[in-house]
């Protein structure tokens, strides 16, 4: 095997991350079951179980395969040998970058723009939403589900006020309902879930609306909310909206497991 072929790794091929999680995706998403709809209840759900485990296992393959460049850079620089470390040499595909144990930043970086040369839109797109893939908790999936119809949720942000400048330190940050309509198992991380969406590119935050007053009412007493106030002497209040972003919307597109197949 040669220098070329240990630095590039595999991709998944276009559309396949997207079509083995639609099945598994759209049954745990809605709770599908056979046993209330069709005779032969037994039988019905060991099938449909079975369906899921395999493309369950298909997804979890392929994401495997969107492996770690750090991780891959270090495994590459222990095939390279001492005495071929000095010859790598620029291929017209690809670009040949000695990837040495003593500096896996720079080999991970060489892993990289190794692969870049390799990928066309469609292959360059599809890694990257299988690693924002990657980096999602179930409840993360659930908000970002909830926010697919393009409706946006309250926010609110509490602030300790102080005398003098109206605003101090943030006491909690993107405090929302989205969590509860979406049916999180940890309501009382929202927060954390909005802000790392936020994070990720997959969600904005904007100015509020006049038409969720009531929502922002109902948020307002939300225990996470309530303690934050109670945690400072005089509390602020800044209401704002989230929503999916421009990444988001078509991330949601590309992954929707109740969508067909791409």
């Amino acid at each position: 095997m040669s220098n070329e072929d240990r630095l590039v790794s595999p991709v998944p091929e276009p559309g396949l991350v997207q079509r083995a999680g639609k099945f598994a995706g759209w049954a745990a998403r809605t709770g599908y079951s056979l046993s209330k709809r069709l005779p032969g209840v037994e039988a019905a759900e060991k099938g449909l179980r079975q369906v899921e485990r395999i493309a369950l296992g298909e997804l979890r393959r392929r994401l495997d395969e969107v492996d770690d460049p750090y991780l891959a850079a270090l495994s590459a620089a222990s095939a390279i040998s001492p005495q071929n470390e000095d010859n790598g040499k620029r291929s017209e595909s690809v670009v040949i970058v000695p990837a040495r144990e003593s500096d896996p930043l720079r080999a991970a970086m060489a892993e990289l723009l190794n692969r870049s040369l390799g990928f066309g839109k469609e292959r360059a797109r599809e890694y990257l939403y299988a690693i924002i893939l990657r980096q999602l908790t179930p409840d993360e999936a659930r908000i970002l589900s909830a926010l697919s119809d393009g409706s946006p949720f309250p926010v609110v942000d509490v602030f300790e006020r102080t005398s003098l400048t109206g605003t101090g330190r943030t006491v909690l940050r993107n405090a929302s309902t989205v969590g509860k309509a979406a049916g999180v198992s940890l309501p009382a991380e929202t927060p954390s879930y909005v802000t790392r969406l936020v994070g990720l590119g997959l969600a904005d935050l904007d100015e509020e609306v006049d038409s969720l007053a009531t929502q922002y009412e109902i948020l307002l007493t939300d225990e996470t909310v309530r303690a934050a106030e109670d945690s400072v002497k005089r509390a602020k209040i800044v209401r704002r909206t989230v929503h999916l972003s421009h990444l988001g919307t078509q991330f949601w597109r590309a992954c929707d497991p109740a969508a067909g197949p791409a």
